[in-house]
This record gives C-alpha cells, sequence and structure tokens, in this order.
C-alpha cells in the first residue's frame, strides 16, 4: 500500500509482491479452474506461504507466529489480490485465527500453532441465506448431556469442503455461541460449491451433531463480540485484497492504452479516455486511504474500528467493480475473451464485494 508502513512491512510488501507474482500468478489460478481442482487451491502453495511465515503475521509469538498485525495481513493480501492468488488465508489465517485470538483459552493456544505450521485449516460456517446477514442466524445449539446438538445450515462458508475443523455459529438457550466442530463430525454433510471466480465456498447440513462443552468457542452465549471481531478483520482482508486487483487492473489497462492503436493514433492519447483513468486512478488513491485506515484501526483499536471497516469495505466494493469493468470495456472487444485476465479479476471482484457484505450492507451499518 505504500503510505506510513514501517520499514519491516515495507520489507514483507516486497516479500510477498515476488513471493505471489512467482509462486501464484494468475495462470496458477487458470490451471486450479481448467482441471477442476478438488482442493480448489494449490497445497504446495500453502505450504509454502507457512514456510515464509504468511500464514502467521496475526497470531502471537507464544502461539509460534510472529504478531505483525493487520497492515502487515493486508499487505500480503493486497499482493494476493494482483495475482489472484488461491489459498486458505483469509478463512484460516484472518477469521479463523482472529476468533482464536479474541478467546485466548486452551483451545486456541493447541489450534493457532497448527494453523501457523500450515497443518490446520479452518473455516468460519455463519451465514445461511443468499446475502450476509450476521443476524439471521438460525442453527440451533440444544442441551444434549454435557454438550450441545447442534441442527440447521449453512451456505457460503468460505473454503469449507478442505477446512480440518470448523467454527459454527448457532443459537444456544443463553444466545449466540461458537463451536469448534471436526469436519469428519457425524451427522455434518458437506458439499463443495465452486464459485464463479472458480474459488470454493461450502453448503453444510448440520443433523444432530454432538458437540461438548469443551467445543465451545469461548463462552455460551458469549460468540457476539467474537464474530464481530473476526467479521472485522475478514472485511478489511478483502477490501485490501481487492485493492491489489484493482490496482493490477488499472495498471493493465494503463499499458494497453499506451500501446493500442487506432484511426493511426495511440487510443491512450484520447482525451476521453485520459479523463475516464484519471478519475479512476483518483478513486483508487481514496479507496487505498480507506483500506489503510481501516487496517490501521483494527491495529491500534480494534474495539471502534468497525465504522473504518465498513467504510473500506463499501469504498472498494464499487470501485473495484469500476474499475473492473472500465478495464473490460475500454480493452474492447478482447476484454470479454478469456484470452485477456481482465474476466478473471472482474469474477474474483465480484465475488469479494459480496462476501461478508457488499456495499449497501456497509452502508447501513454506517448509518447505524
Amino acid at each position: 500500500m505504500g503510505l506510513l508502513l514501517t520499514d519491516d512491512e515495507k520489507m514483507l510488501q516486497e516479500s510477498a509482491a515476488g513471493f505471489f507474482a512467482d509462486k501464484a500468478p494468475v495462470s496458477q489460478l487458470r490451471t486450479l479452474r481448467d482441471e477442476r481442482d478438488a482442493t480448489g487451491y494449490a497445497q504446495e502453495l500453502w505450504a509454502d506461504m507457512a514456510e515464509m511465515g504468511f500464514t502467521g503475521v496475526l497470531v502471537s509469538e507464544e502461539n509460534g507466529g510472529f504478531d505483525m498485525g493487520f497492515m502487515a495481513a493486508g499487505l500480503i493480501a493486497e499482493q494476493m489480490g494482483r495475482n489472484l492468488s488461491a489459498s486458505p488465508f483469509l478463512s484460516s489465517s484472518v477469521l479463523a485465527v482472529t476468533a482464536l485470538n479474541a478467546v485466548g483459552d486452551e483451545q486456541a493456544a493447541k489450534m493457532l500453532p497448527e494453523i501457523v505450521s500450515g497443518n490446520m485449516t479452518v473455516a468460519l460456517a455463519v451465514d445461511e441465506g443468499s446475502k450476509h446477514n450476521p443476524d439471521a442466524i438460525e442453527m440451533s445449539a440444544s442441551p444434549s448431556g454435557n454438550g450441545f446438538k447442534l441442527n440447521g445450515n449453512k451456505a457460503m462458508v468460505v473454503d469449507g469442503h478442505m477446512a480440518d475443523q470448523i467454527v459454527v455459529a448457532a443459537q444456544a438457550a443463553d444466545g449466540l455461541t461458537l463451536f469448534v466442530v471436526p469436519a469428519d463430525a457425524k451427522g455434518l454433510d458437506t458439499q463443495r460449491t465452486i464459485m464463479v471466480d472458480s474459488r470454493n465456498a461450502a453448503r453444510m447440513v448440520f443433523e444432530n451433531v454432538e458437540v461438548t462443552g469443551e467445543q465451545v468457542l469461548g463462552e455460551v452465549g458469549k460468540g457476539e463480540t467474537i464474530l464481530s471481531a473476526a467479521f472485522n478483520a475478514g472485511r478489511a482482508i478483502l477490501a485490501a485484497e481487492m485493492l491489489g486487483a484493482t490496482s493490477h487492473v488499472f495498471e493493465d489497462t494503463n499499458e494497453y492504452l499506451k500501446e493500442r492503436k487506432q484511426f493511426g493514433k495511440i487510443i491512450g492519447e484520447f482525451q476521453a479516455l485520459q479523463h475516464r483513468l484519471a478519475h479512476l486512478y483518483c478513486e483508487i488513491e481514496l479507496a487505498r486511504t480507506a483500506v489503510l485506515s481501516a487496517l490501521t484501526a483494527l491495529d491500534n483499536n480494534p474495539k471502534s474500528a468497525g465504522s473504518f471497516v465498513s467504510m473500506a469495505k463499501a469504498k472498494l466494493g464499487s470501485v473495484a467493480k469500476l474499475a473492473a469493468l472500465e478495464a473490460v470495456q475500454l480493452h474492447g472487444g478482447m476484454g470479454m475473451t478469456d484470452e485477456l485476465d481482465i474476466g478473471l479479476y472482474l469474477k474474483r471482484i465480484r465475488v469479494a464485494q459480496e462476501l461478508f457484505g457488499d456495499a449497501d450492507f456497509h452502508m447501513a451499518q454506517l448509518t447505524k
């Protein structure tokens, strides 16, 4: 992102830029898509990310991580966005880690080192409908012996089909509660969903899934605070990823306008096109500031970061869409073909827009 970064963050940014351009370029996503890879991401990439320390940027040194904070996680996500690199980083290293950090109990101490090492992936199962709405959770957690029985459905569980553990939100008698459920739990049926961006989510059906009291994440009825922290983290990191994708699309389009000729002239010389690129550049810089503000707020005062995060997610959702659509149009007929990468960026941006709340959802949060 380039603004107000420490020397360590600048080094991380450069390291991540080189790593993802080399290890996980857009061509890797094409291969995963065309081969309909069962995992949905390159498992060797995830191992390499763990070796680089990317999986542990939000984990304390006590639990095997590097404790670099959300700005660092955002810098990694930005480079993933530039290359459309697919991995469980968002689901495991951001959402799950943030939820576990918010609890800090014995269960978290066992799981966090496993996530850092790359040996465990964790998915967050919250939404149940077609749109993001964490206030509409209906899955029930009814008392059963010394534990609970979970019943209900979950949708859009990012990377859920390959996760080792699932953090599940359900309604107990005392209120919203989070549970850690093994992916192979009896009564849990998981169906993979390949999204339009060639990434993976899952639909899950819980039928009398037995969980013990030890599988409660935090305290019974206290899940809302944990969930809020996890979603704020995920939304900010998604905004950073969209910023990376948007920046790449803009740069690619700008270079194309400098080379493409029409009527004997470089089309970038046409003033109308220059105005469109100048407008888009200004919008991207505003979006960059929004992302930087959200990540800084999460690092400095996470309890009051919600408005900054919603602003960033809403702004990036609209700006990223604008950038992708402008890129398609300014590339002319070629912009509609699969030969160019622009369509892949547009698809990822549209999915990222919707995940954890679109622009309308977050504008509503800001007006509350």
